[in-house]
Protein backbone atom coordinates (compact mmCIF):
# COMPACT_ATOMS: atom_id res chain seq x y z
CA UNK A 1 0.00 0.00 0.00
CA UNK A 2 0.92 3.25 -0.87
CA UNK A 3 1.44 6.25 1.05
CA UNK A 4 1.23 9.80 0.54
CA UNK A 5 5.03 10.67 1.66
CA UNK A 6 8.41 9.90 0.05
CA UNK A 7 9.45 7.67 2.92
CA UNK A 8 6.34 5.41 2.58
CA UNK A 9 4.19 6.69 5.34
CA UNK A 10 0.62 7.36 5.41
CA UNK A 11 -1.24 11.00 5.16
CA UNK A 12 -4.19 12.17 5.35
CA UNK A 13 -3.59 15.62 3.07
CA UNK A 14 -1.86 18.90 4.74
CA UNK A 15 -4.47 18.93 8.09
CA UNK A 16 -4.59 15.13 8.32
CA UNK A 17 -4.38 13.21 11.55
CA UNK A 18 -1.93 10.89 10.52
CA UNK A 19 1.64 12.30 9.84
CA UNK A 20 4.62 11.16 7.77
CA UNK A 21 8.45 10.80 8.99
CA UNK A 22 8.96 10.90 12.26
CA UNK A 23 6.67 13.44 13.13
CA UNK A 24 4.79 12.76 16.28
CA UNK A 25 1.05 12.62 15.56
CA UNK A 26 -1.07 14.98 17.26
CA UNK A 27 -3.61 13.32 20.49
CA UNK A 28 -7.07 13.37 20.66
CA UNK A 29 -6.75 15.37 23.42
CA UNK A 30 -5.12 18.24 21.79
CA UNK A 31 -8.13 18.28 19.19
CA UNK A 32 -10.49 19.20 22.12
CA UNK A 33 -12.16 22.82 21.87
CA UNK A 34 -14.59 24.44 24.52
CA UNK A 35 -18.28 24.01 23.32
CA UNK A 36 -19.05 27.63 23.84
CA UNK A 37 -22.71 28.19 22.98
CA UNK A 38 -24.10 32.05 22.21
CA UNK A 39 -27.47 32.55 23.71
CA UNK A 40 -30.32 34.67 22.36
CA UNK A 41 -29.61 37.81 23.68
CA UNK A 42 -33.20 39.26 23.28
CA UNK A 43 -35.04 38.10 26.23
CA UNK A 44 -38.47 37.55 25.02
CA UNK A 45 -39.39 35.39 21.92
CA UNK A 46 -41.18 36.04 19.00
CA UNK A 47 -43.08 33.06 16.98
CA UNK A 48 -41.40 31.96 14.17
CA UNK A 49 -42.90 33.77 10.91
CA UNK A 50 -41.59 30.28 9.20
CA UNK A 51 -44.15 28.07 11.11
CA UNK A 52 -46.66 27.17 9.19
CA UNK A 53 -50.51 28.39 10.72
CA UNK A 54 -51.45 24.61 10.38
CA UNK A 55 -50.76 23.44 13.79
CA UNK A 56 -50.15 20.03 14.83
CA UNK A 57 -51.90 18.54 17.86
CA UNK A 58 -48.94 18.16 20.76
CA UNK A 59 -48.68 15.96 23.63
CA UNK A 60 -46.80 17.31 26.41
CA UNK A 61 -45.01 13.97 28.09
CA UNK A 62 -45.69 14.13 31.83
CA UNK A 63 -42.17 13.49 33.20
CA UNK A 64 -43.53 13.48 36.78
CA UNK A 65 -46.46 10.63 36.37
CA UNK A 66 -43.54 8.44 34.72
CA UNK A 67 -41.03 9.29 37.28
CA UNK A 68 -43.99 8.68 39.80
CA UNK A 69 -44.47 5.05 37.97
CA UNK A 70 -40.18 4.56 38.28
CA UNK A 71 -40.11 4.98 41.92
CA UNK A 72 -43.06 2.99 42.78
CA UNK A 73 -41.23 0.06 41.19
CA UNK A 74 -38.26 0.37 43.19
CA UNK A 75 -40.22 1.11 46.38
CA UNK A 76 -41.49 -1.97 46.26
CA UNK A 77 -38.24 -3.70 45.28
CA UNK A 78 -36.46 -1.97 48.61
CA UNK A 79 -39.47 -3.21 50.80
CA UNK A 80 -39.10 -6.54 49.61
CA UNK A 81 -35.16 -6.52 50.27
CA UNK A 82 -35.30 -5.07 53.60
CA UNK A 83 -38.49 -7.97 54.55
CA UNK A 84 -35.64 -10.94 53.12
CA UNK A 85 -31.98 -10.13 54.11
CA UNK A 86 -32.42 -6.66 56.23
CA UNK A 87 -30.30 -5.24 53.99
CA UNK A 88 -30.92 -1.41 52.27
CA UNK A 89 -28.91 0.18 49.09
CA UNK A 90 -27.04 3.29 50.39
CA UNK A 91 -26.18 6.51 47.79
CA UNK A 92 -23.66 8.80 49.04
CA UNK A 93 -23.62 12.30 47.34
CA UNK A 94 -20.33 14.50 47.76
CA UNK A 95 -20.62 18.22 47.24
CA UNK A 96 -17.96 20.10 46.68
CA UNK A 97 -18.53 24.11 47.63
CA UNK A 98 -21.82 26.47 48.17
CA UNK A 99 -23.05 26.28 44.35
CA UNK A 100 -27.14 26.94 44.91
CA UNK A 101 -28.25 25.07 42.00
CA UNK A 102 -25.75 21.65 43.29
CA UNK A 103 -27.06 22.57 46.64
CA UNK A 104 -30.64 22.29 45.34
CA UNK A 105 -30.33 18.86 43.12
CA UNK A 106 -28.13 17.67 46.14
CA UNK A 107 -31.52 18.22 48.48
CA UNK A 108 -33.70 16.65 45.85
CA UNK A 109 -31.58 13.48 45.42
CA UNK A 110 -31.68 12.70 49.43
CA UNK A 111 -35.32 13.45 49.43
CA UNK A 112 -35.81 10.61 46.79
CA UNK A 113 -34.10 8.71 48.77
CA UNK A 114 -36.37 8.76 51.74
CA UNK A 115 -39.65 8.83 49.17
CA UNK A 116 -38.14 4.87 48.28
CA UNK A 117 -36.68 3.86 51.56
CA UNK A 118 -32.85 4.66 49.92
CA UNK A 119 -29.91 5.80 52.98
CA UNK A 120 -28.60 8.40 51.77
CA UNK A 121 -24.95 9.79 52.81
CA UNK A 122 -23.83 13.47 52.25
CA UNK A 123 -20.38 14.30 52.63
CA UNK A 124 -19.75 18.67 51.80
CA UNK A 125 -16.60 19.61 51.12
CA UNK A 126 -15.34 23.54 50.80
CA UNK A 127 -14.71 25.36 47.46
CA UNK A 128 -11.19 25.66 48.07
CA UNK A 129 -10.60 21.78 49.24
CA UNK A 130 -8.39 19.90 47.47
CA UNK A 131 -8.27 16.45 44.58
CA UNK A 132 -6.42 14.67 47.83
CA UNK A 133 -9.47 15.76 49.83
CA UNK A 134 -12.03 14.44 47.37
CA UNK A 135 -10.30 11.09 46.79
CA UNK A 136 -10.21 10.55 50.39
CA UNK A 137 -13.72 10.82 51.15
CA UNK A 138 -14.12 8.94 47.55
CA UNK A 139 -12.14 5.63 49.01
CA UNK A 140 -13.56 5.71 52.04
CA UNK A 141 -17.11 5.38 50.53
CA UNK A 142 -15.33 2.97 47.71
CA UNK A 143 -14.88 0.76 51.17
CA UNK A 144 -17.83 1.61 53.15
CA UNK A 145 -20.05 -1.63 52.37
CA UNK A 146 -23.44 -0.01 53.21
CA UNK A 147 -22.99 2.49 50.43
CA UNK A 148 -23.83 1.27 47.23
CA UNK A 149 -23.59 4.40 44.79
CA UNK A 150 -21.54 7.18 44.69
CA UNK A 151 -22.33 10.91 42.86
CA UNK A 152 -20.14 13.51 42.85
CA UNK A 153 -22.40 16.28 42.34
CA UNK A 154 -21.31 18.22 38.85
CA UNK A 155 -19.69 20.74 38.11
CA UNK A 156 -16.89 20.90 40.42
CA UNK A 157 -14.49 24.39 40.64
CA UNK A 158 -11.98 24.85 37.58
CA UNK A 159 -9.14 23.94 39.93
CA UNK A 160 -10.22 19.99 40.71
CA UNK A 161 -9.46 17.19 37.61
CA UNK A 162 -13.13 16.44 37.19
CA UNK A 163 -11.91 13.47 35.18
CA UNK A 164 -9.13 11.80 37.57
CA UNK A 165 -12.03 12.54 40.34
CA UNK A 166 -14.58 10.67 38.69
CA UNK A 167 -12.79 7.51 37.99
CA UNK A 168 -11.81 7.36 41.57
CA UNK A 169 -15.04 6.01 42.20
CA UNK A 170 -15.41 2.42 42.13
CA UNK A 171 -16.99 0.96 38.95
CA UNK A 172 -19.06 -0.93 40.84
CA UNK A 173 -20.62 2.24 42.54
CA UNK A 174 -20.41 4.68 39.61
CA UNK A 175 -24.70 4.94 39.51
CA UNK A 176 -24.19 7.95 37.39
CA UNK A 177 -22.11 6.10 34.86
CA UNK A 178 -19.25 8.65 34.70
CA UNK A 179 -16.69 5.77 33.89
CA UNK A 180 -14.59 5.70 30.84
CA UNK A 181 -15.42 1.83 30.89
CA UNK A 182 -18.89 2.69 31.23
CA UNK A 183 -18.92 4.68 28.26
CA UNK A 184 -17.02 2.45 26.52
CA UNK A 185 -18.95 -0.14 26.79
CA UNK A 186 -22.01 1.86 26.26
CA UNK A 187 -20.36 2.28 22.77
CA UNK A 188 -19.62 -1.22 22.08
CA UNK A 189 -21.87 -3.35 20.77
CA UNK A 190 -22.46 -6.40 22.07
CA UNK A 191 -20.96 -5.15 25.78
CA UNK A 192 -23.20 -4.07 28.69
CA UNK A 193 -22.35 -1.75 30.80
CA UNK A 194 -22.68 -2.31 34.65
CA UNK A 195 -24.92 1.14 34.81
CA UNK A 196 -26.70 3.09 32.15
CA UNK A 197 -25.75 6.68 32.34
CA UNK A 198 -28.85 8.36 34.13
CA UNK A 199 -29.48 11.29 31.73
CA UNK A 200 -29.21 8.82 28.49
CA UNK A 201 -31.35 5.85 30.44
CA UNK A 202 -33.98 8.68 31.44
CA UNK A 203 -34.17 10.26 27.66
CA UNK A 204 -35.50 6.45 26.32
CA UNK A 205 -37.50 5.70 28.78
CA UNK A 206 -39.38 9.00 28.48
CA UNK A 207 -39.90 8.23 24.97
CA UNK A 208 -40.43 4.45 24.81
CA UNK A 209 -42.83 4.72 28.36
CA UNK A 210 -44.60 7.42 25.86
CA UNK A 211 -45.35 4.92 23.23
CA UNK A 212 -42.40 6.63 20.75
CA UNK A 213 -40.72 4.61 18.36
CA UNK A 214 -36.99 4.83 18.15
CA UNK A 215 -35.92 2.10 15.87
CA UNK A 216 -35.35 3.41 12.30
CA UNK A 217 -35.93 7.18 13.12
CA UNK A 218 -33.63 9.88 12.75
CA UNK A 219 -32.37 11.22 16.26
CA UNK A 220 -30.25 14.69 16.52
CA UNK A 221 -28.09 15.32 19.79
CA UNK A 222 -27.71 18.89 20.61
CA UNK A 223 -24.51 19.27 22.86
CA UNK A 224 -22.31 16.39 23.94
CA UNK A 225 -21.19 16.87 26.96
CA UNK A 226 -20.35 13.44 28.76
CA UNK A 227 -23.12 14.27 31.23
CA UNK A 228 -26.07 14.23 28.59
CA UNK A 229 -24.85 14.38 24.72
CA UNK A 230 -22.58 11.73 24.59
CA UNK A 231 -23.98 8.82 26.52
CA UNK A 232 -27.57 9.77 25.13
CA UNK A 233 -26.17 9.29 21.72
CA UNK A 234 -24.94 5.80 22.23
CA UNK A 235 -27.71 4.60 24.09
CA UNK A 236 -30.07 5.99 20.95
CA UNK A 237 -27.83 3.86 18.38
CA UNK A 238 -27.85 1.22 20.63
CA UNK A 239 -31.78 1.03 20.44
CA UNK A 240 -31.01 1.28 16.28
CA UNK A 241 -31.69 5.40 15.77
CA UNK A 242 -29.69 7.03 13.31
CA UNK A 243 -28.05 9.68 15.61
CA UNK A 244 -26.40 13.09 13.98
CA UNK A 245 -24.93 15.50 16.88
CA UNK A 246 -25.21 19.06 16.78
CA UNK A 247 -22.38 21.01 19.23
CA UNK A 248 -20.85 24.67 18.90
CA UNK A 249 -19.12 23.95 16.14
CA UNK A 250 -21.54 22.50 13.56
CA UNK A 251 -23.07 24.54 10.39
CA UNK A 252 -26.11 25.01 9.86
CA UNK A 253 -27.15 23.46 13.02
CA UNK A 254 -31.00 24.04 12.01
CA UNK A 255 -31.17 22.50 8.60
CA UNK A 256 -30.16 19.47 10.55
CA UNK A 257 -32.26 19.28 13.59
CA UNK A 258 -34.99 20.33 10.82
CA UNK A 259 -34.49 16.71 9.56
CA UNK A 260 -34.84 14.45 12.99
CA UNK A 261 -37.73 12.46 14.10
CA UNK A 262 -36.18 13.13 17.64
CA UNK A 263 -34.71 15.96 18.93
CA UNK A 264 -33.03 15.37 22.37
CA UNK A 265 -31.08 19.19 23.72
CA UNK A 266 -28.77 19.89 26.77
CA UNK A 267 -27.05 23.36 25.95
CA UNK A 268 -27.57 25.93 28.42
CA UNK A 269 -28.83 28.34 26.24
CA UNK A 270 -33.19 29.29 27.12
CA UNK A 271 -35.13 28.83 23.96
CA UNK A 272 -31.96 28.56 21.69
CA UNK A 273 -34.09 25.66 19.79
CA UNK A 274 -36.84 27.41 18.22
CA UNK A 275 -40.14 26.51 16.39
CA UNK A 276 -38.58 26.39 12.72
CA UNK A 277 -35.52 24.18 13.66
CA UNK A 278 -37.90 21.43 13.96
CA UNK A 279 -39.83 19.33 11.68
CA UNK A 280 -43.48 18.81 11.91
CA UNK A 281 -44.63 16.04 14.05
CA UNK A 282 -40.84 15.26 15.40
CA UNK A 283 -40.69 14.49 19.12
CA UNK A 284 -38.39 17.06 21.77
CA UNK A 285 -36.84 15.68 24.61
CA UNK A 286 -35.45 19.36 26.72
CA UNK A 287 -33.13 18.02 28.97
CA UNK A 288 -31.95 21.66 29.51
CA UNK A 289 -32.97 23.74 32.80
CA UNK A 290 -32.20 27.22 32.88
CA UNK A 291 -32.66 30.03 35.46
CA UNK A 292 -33.84 33.12 33.56
CA UNK A 293 -34.90 36.27 35.66
CA UNK A 294 -38.36 36.87 35.94
CA UNK A 295 -39.44 40.01 38.41
CA UNK A 296 -43.30 38.23 38.13
CA UNK A 297 -41.87 35.52 40.39
CA UNK A 298 -41.31 35.27 44.26
CA UNK A 299 -37.25 33.86 43.92
CA UNK A 300 -37.23 36.30 40.81
CA UNK A 301 -36.41 33.44 38.67
CA UNK A 302 -37.78 30.96 36.62
CA UNK A 303 -36.75 27.76 34.76
CA UNK A 304 -37.10 27.32 31.49
CA UNK A 305 -35.57 24.48 28.55
CA UNK A 306 -33.77 24.83 25.68
CA UNK A 307 -36.75 24.93 23.72
CA UNK A 308 -38.95 27.40 22.75
CA UNK A 309 -41.99 25.83 24.36
CA UNK A 310 -44.25 28.01 22.93
CA UNK A 311 -43.14 27.84 19.76
CA UNK A 312 -42.91 23.87 19.46
CA UNK A 313 -46.13 23.50 20.49
CA UNK A 314 -48.43 22.62 17.28
CA UNK A 315 -45.58 21.67 15.42
CA UNK A 316 -44.12 18.60 17.04
CA UNK A 317 -46.06 15.66 17.80
CA UNK A 318 -44.51 15.64 21.41
CA UNK A 319 -42.15 17.67 23.95
CA UNK A 320 -41.04 17.25 27.35
CA UNK A 321 -42.06 20.30 29.70
CA UNK A 322 -39.19 21.70 31.88
CA UNK A 323 -39.68 21.80 34.61
CA UNK A 324 -41.55 18.19 35.16
CA UNK A 325 -39.83 16.94 31.84
CA UNK A 326 -37.09 14.97 32.48
CA UNK A 327 -35.75 15.57 35.67
CA UNK A 328 -37.36 13.97 37.91
CA UNK A 329 -36.73 10.93 35.39
CA UNK A 330 -33.10 11.65 35.33
CA UNK A 331 -33.56 11.42 39.25
CA UNK A 332 -35.60 7.95 39.16
CA UNK A 333 -33.10 6.37 37.37
CA UNK A 334 -30.50 7.30 39.69
CA UNK A 335 -32.10 5.23 42.18
CA UNK A 336 -32.93 2.66 40.40
CA UNK A 337 -29.34 2.48 38.99
CA UNK A 338 -28.41 2.54 42.65
CA UNK A 339 -31.31 -0.43 43.69
CA UNK A 340 -29.12 -2.68 41.26
CA UNK A 341 -25.84 -2.09 42.72
CA UNK A 342 -27.46 -2.89 46.35
CA UNK A 343 -28.63 -6.08 44.71
CA UNK A 344 -25.29 -6.98 42.85
CA UNK A 345 -23.21 -6.27 46.21
CA UNK A 346 -25.72 -9.00 48.55
CA UNK A 347 -26.66 -11.21 45.36
CA UNK A 348 -29.99 -10.28 45.86
CA UNK A 349 -32.58 -11.59 43.16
Amino acid sequence: MQGGGSDGGVALGKKGFLSTGNRIPPTLQSLDLPDVWIPNTNGRFILSSKISANKHTTTVIDGKSIADDIRSGIAEEVFRMKNAIGKLPGLALILVGKRRDSQTLVRVKTEACNGVGITSFVAELPEDCTEDEILNVISNYNENQLVHGIVLQLPLPPHLDEGKILNAVSLEKDVDGFNSATMGNLALGGREPLFIPCCAKACTELLLRSGIEIMGKRAVVIGRSMIVGLPTSLLLQRHHATVSIVHAFTKNPEQITSEADIVVTDVGVPHMVRGNWLKRGAVVVDMGANLVKDASVKSGYRVTGDVCFEEAKGVVSAITPVPFGAGPVIISTLLFNTLIAAKRAYRFT
